[in-house]
Protein backbone atom coordinates (compact mmCIF):
# COMPACT_ATOMS: atom_id res chain seq x y z
CA UNK A 1 0.00 0.00 0.00
CA UNK A 2 2.67 2.44 1.09
CA UNK A 3 4.88 1.66 -1.80
CA UNK A 4 1.51 2.56 -4.48
CA UNK A 5 1.64 5.36 -2.94
CA UNK A 6 4.78 6.35 -3.62
CA UNK A 7 4.97 5.51 -7.01
CA UNK A 8 1.59 8.11 -7.16
CA UNK A 9 4.05 11.15 -5.57
CA UNK A 10 6.60 10.22 -8.04
CA UNK A 11 4.47 10.34 -10.76
CA UNK A 12 2.82 13.31 -10.07
CA UNK A 13 6.26 15.51 -9.00
CA UNK A 14 7.68 14.07 -12.86
CA UNK A 15 4.52 15.42 -14.09
CA UNK A 16 4.98 18.90 -12.22
CA UNK A 17 8.52 19.38 -13.57
CA UNK A 18 7.81 18.42 -17.36
CA UNK A 19 4.97 21.08 -16.73
CA UNK A 20 7.66 23.95 -15.53
CA UNK A 21 10.37 22.95 -17.57
CA UNK A 22 8.22 23.19 -21.19
CA UNK A 23 8.02 26.38 -21.92
CA UNK A 24 11.92 26.89 -21.47
CA UNK A 25 12.26 24.17 -24.20
CA UNK A 26 9.47 25.15 -26.19
CA UNK A 27 11.22 28.58 -26.51
CA UNK A 28 14.88 27.01 -27.18
CA UNK A 29 12.98 25.21 -30.12
CA UNK A 30 11.18 28.07 -31.40
CA UNK A 31 14.89 30.02 -31.29
CA UNK A 32 16.94 26.58 -33.46
CA UNK A 33 14.07 26.66 -35.72
CA UNK A 34 14.14 31.06 -36.28
CA UNK A 35 18.05 30.40 -36.63
CA UNK A 36 17.65 27.37 -38.93
CA UNK A 37 15.14 29.85 -41.59
CA UNK A 38 17.49 32.94 -40.94
CA UNK A 39 20.99 32.05 -41.32
CA UNK A 40 21.95 35.53 -42.49
CA UNK A 41 20.46 37.23 -39.21
CA UNK A 42 24.06 37.23 -37.31
CA UNK A 43 26.10 38.27 -40.36
CA UNK A 44 24.24 41.36 -40.68
CA UNK A 45 24.12 42.04 -36.85
CA UNK A 46 28.05 41.56 -37.24
CA UNK A 47 28.38 43.91 -40.62
CA UNK A 48 26.11 46.50 -38.76
CA UNK A 49 28.53 46.31 -36.02
CA UNK A 50 30.98 46.97 -38.09
CA UNK A 51 29.44 49.88 -40.14
CA UNK A 52 28.98 51.52 -36.43
CA UNK A 53 32.66 51.30 -35.56
CA UNK A 54 33.82 52.46 -39.07
CA UNK A 55 31.21 54.75 -39.27
CA UNK A 56 33.35 57.56 -37.08
CA UNK A 57 37.32 56.52 -38.68
CA UNK A 58 35.36 57.56 -41.93
CA UNK A 59 34.06 60.63 -40.44
CA UNK A 60 37.13 61.89 -38.97
CA UNK A 61 39.28 61.02 -43.00
CA UNK A 62 36.18 63.36 -44.06
CA UNK A 63 37.10 66.39 -42.19
CA UNK A 64 40.73 65.76 -42.94
CA UNK A 65 40.47 65.83 -46.65
CA UNK A 66 38.04 69.28 -46.88
CA UNK A 67 38.65 72.59 -47.35
CA UNK A 68 38.67 74.01 -44.28
CA UNK A 69 41.48 71.34 -42.71
CA UNK A 70 43.12 71.99 -45.79
CA UNK A 71 42.79 75.71 -45.51
CA UNK A 72 44.04 75.15 -41.73
CA UNK A 73 46.76 72.96 -42.87
CA UNK A 74 48.07 75.69 -45.39
CA UNK A 75 47.63 78.19 -42.73
CA UNK A 76 50.05 76.18 -40.60
CA UNK A 77 52.74 76.25 -43.32
CA UNK A 78 52.58 79.87 -44.14
CA UNK A 79 52.86 80.61 -40.69
CA UNK A 80 56.46 78.44 -40.38
CA UNK A 81 57.56 80.12 -43.70
CA UNK A 82 57.42 83.18 -42.52
CA UNK A 83 59.06 82.08 -39.16
CA UNK A 84 61.83 80.94 -41.14
CA UNK A 85 62.13 84.10 -43.16
CA UNK A 86 62.32 86.37 -40.43
CA UNK A 87 65.39 84.07 -38.62
CA UNK A 88 67.27 84.24 -41.69
CA UNK A 89 66.59 87.83 -42.44
CA UNK A 90 67.97 88.52 -38.81
CA UNK A 91 70.70 86.05 -39.16
CA UNK A 92 71.73 88.26 -42.38
CA UNK A 93 71.51 91.09 -41.02
CA UNK A 94 73.70 89.89 -37.64
CA UNK A 95 76.71 88.52 -40.41
CA UNK A 96 76.29 92.24 -42.23
CA UNK A 97 77.46 93.85 -38.16
CA UNK A 98 79.46 91.18 -37.96
CA UNK A 99 81.04 92.02 -41.12
CA UNK A 100 81.20 96.09 -41.12
CA UNK A 101 83.19 95.54 -37.49
CA UNK A 102 85.35 93.28 -39.12
CA UNK A 103 86.58 95.22 -42.42
CA UNK A 104 86.71 98.47 -39.62
CA UNK A 105 88.76 96.56 -37.50
CA UNK A 106 91.29 95.05 -40.68
CA UNK A 107 91.44 98.99 -42.21
CA UNK A 108 92.75 100.01 -38.67
CA UNK A 109 95.45 97.43 -38.51
CA UNK A 110 96.46 97.84 -42.08
CA UNK A 111 96.79 101.63 -41.10
CA UNK A 112 99.04 101.02 -38.14
CA UNK A 113 101.03 98.62 -39.65
CA UNK A 114 101.76 101.84 -42.40
CA UNK A 115 102.15 104.10 -40.45
CA UNK A 116 104.45 103.08 -37.84
CA UNK A 117 107.58 102.70 -39.59
CA UNK A 118 107.52 106.54 -40.58
CA UNK A 119 107.37 107.52 -37.00
CA UNK A 120 110.64 107.46 -36.47
CA UNK A 121 111.18 108.67 -39.87
CA UNK A 122 109.35 111.76 -38.48
CA UNK A 123 110.76 112.19 -35.28
CA UNK A 124 114.30 112.70 -36.98
CA UNK A 125 113.27 115.28 -39.28
CA UNK A 126 111.34 117.30 -37.03
CA UNK A 127 114.75 117.10 -35.39
CA UNK A 128 116.22 118.03 -38.35
CA UNK A 129 114.22 120.86 -38.94
CA UNK A 130 114.82 122.27 -35.70
CA UNK A 131 119.03 121.98 -35.81
CA UNK A 132 118.49 123.85 -39.26
CA UNK A 133 116.46 126.61 -37.76
CA UNK A 134 119.43 127.09 -34.56
CA UNK A 135 121.82 129.71 -34.52
CA UNK A 136 124.70 128.73 -36.12
CA UNK A 137 123.73 125.51 -38.11
CA UNK A 138 125.93 123.88 -39.17
CA UNK A 139 125.41 122.54 -43.39
CA UNK A 140 127.08 119.54 -42.96
CA UNK A 141 125.98 118.37 -39.82
CA UNK A 142 122.38 119.12 -41.48
CA UNK A 143 123.18 117.30 -45.08
CA UNK A 144 124.59 114.11 -42.97
CA UNK A 145 121.19 113.90 -40.47
CA UNK A 146 118.97 114.23 -44.30
CA UNK A 147 120.69 111.43 -45.78
CA UNK A 148 120.11 109.99 -42.34
CA UNK A 149 116.21 110.33 -42.98
CA UNK A 150 116.80 109.08 -46.60
CA UNK A 151 117.97 106.34 -45.48
CA UNK A 152 115.48 105.61 -42.73
CA UNK A 153 112.59 105.69 -45.43
CA UNK A 154 114.06 103.32 -47.99
CA UNK A 155 114.05 101.60 -44.77
CA UNK A 156 110.47 102.27 -44.09
CA UNK A 157 109.17 101.65 -47.56
CA UNK A 158 111.38 98.05 -47.93
CA UNK A 159 109.09 96.99 -44.49
CA UNK A 160 105.96 97.73 -46.21
CA UNK A 161 107.23 95.92 -49.78
CA UNK A 162 107.60 99.02 -51.87
CA UNK A 163 110.12 99.40 -54.35
CA UNK A 164 111.70 102.79 -55.47
CA UNK A 165 111.87 102.92 -59.58
CA UNK A 166 114.97 104.41 -60.61
CA UNK A 167 114.48 105.05 -64.54
CA UNK A 168 117.57 107.64 -64.85
CA UNK A 169 119.24 105.28 -68.06
CA UNK A 170 117.07 102.89 -68.73
CA UNK A 171 114.43 102.20 -72.08
CA UNK A 172 111.51 104.48 -71.33
CA UNK A 173 108.50 102.05 -70.22
CA UNK A 174 105.28 103.06 -70.35
CA UNK A 175 104.03 101.02 -67.57
CA UNK A 176 106.21 102.62 -64.88
CA UNK A 177 107.62 105.54 -66.39
CA UNK A 178 105.48 109.11 -67.72
CA UNK A 179 107.63 111.20 -70.15
CA UNK A 180 106.81 114.91 -69.13
CA UNK A 181 109.62 115.90 -71.95
CA UNK A 182 111.31 114.81 -74.72
CA UNK A 183 115.20 116.26 -75.67
CA UNK A 184 117.41 115.97 -78.27
CA UNK A 185 121.14 113.87 -76.90
CA UNK A 186 124.25 112.89 -78.92
CA UNK A 187 125.15 110.25 -75.99
CA UNK A 188 122.12 109.44 -74.69
CA UNK A 189 120.10 106.92 -77.69
CA UNK A 190 116.50 107.75 -78.68
CA UNK A 191 113.95 106.59 -76.26
CA UNK A 192 115.88 106.16 -73.29
CA UNK A 193 115.49 108.07 -70.01
CA UNK A 194 117.87 111.05 -70.11
CA UNK A 195 117.09 111.96 -66.54
CA UNK A 196 114.20 111.57 -63.78
CA UNK A 197 112.42 114.27 -62.04
CA UNK A 198 110.53 112.35 -59.62
CA UNK A 199 110.61 108.84 -57.91
CA UNK A 200 108.69 106.51 -58.78
CA UNK A 201 107.25 103.47 -56.32
CA UNK A 202 105.82 99.64 -57.29
CA UNK A 203 104.56 97.39 -54.93
CA UNK A 204 105.51 93.95 -56.95
CA UNK A 205 104.32 94.03 -60.04
CA UNK A 206 101.60 96.83 -59.58
CA UNK A 207 102.63 100.27 -60.07
CA UNK A 208 101.94 102.58 -57.19
CA UNK A 209 102.99 106.26 -58.50
CA UNK A 210 104.78 105.90 -61.65
CA UNK A 211 108.77 107.80 -62.43
CA UNK A 212 108.33 111.25 -63.92
CA UNK A 213 110.89 111.28 -66.46
CA UNK A 214 112.74 113.03 -69.81
CA UNK A 215 113.44 111.04 -72.54
CA UNK A 216 116.03 111.19 -75.18
CA UNK A 217 114.58 111.82 -78.53
CA UNK A 218 118.28 111.15 -80.07
CA UNK A 219 120.93 113.32 -81.65
CA UNK A 220 119.68 116.83 -82.98
CA UNK A 221 118.85 116.66 -86.74
CA UNK A 222 121.43 119.03 -89.22
CA UNK A 223 119.27 121.99 -89.07
CA UNK A 224 118.46 122.25 -85.59
CA UNK A 225 122.23 122.51 -85.36
CA UNK A 226 122.65 124.80 -88.10
CA UNK A 227 120.08 126.95 -86.10
CA UNK A 228 121.65 127.16 -83.32
CA UNK A 229 125.07 128.22 -84.38
CA UNK A 230 123.81 130.93 -86.66
CA UNK A 231 122.25 131.76 -83.24
CA UNK A 232 124.83 131.93 -81.82
CA UNK A 233 127.29 133.64 -84.34
CA UNK A 234 124.76 136.24 -84.71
Amino acid sequence: MKEKHSRENAEKHDKSAEKKNAPAAEKKIDEAAESAQNPAAPAENSAEASETAEAPAGKESADAGSPAARVEELEKKLAEAEKQRLLALAEMDNQRKRFSKELEALRYRVTQDTLFPFLQVMDHFSMAVKAAEAPGANADAILKGMEMISNEFDHAFTDLGVEKIDAAGKPFDPNFHEAVAEEPSDTVPAGVVIRQWSMGCKMGSRLLKPAMVVVSSGPAAPEEEKGKDDGENK
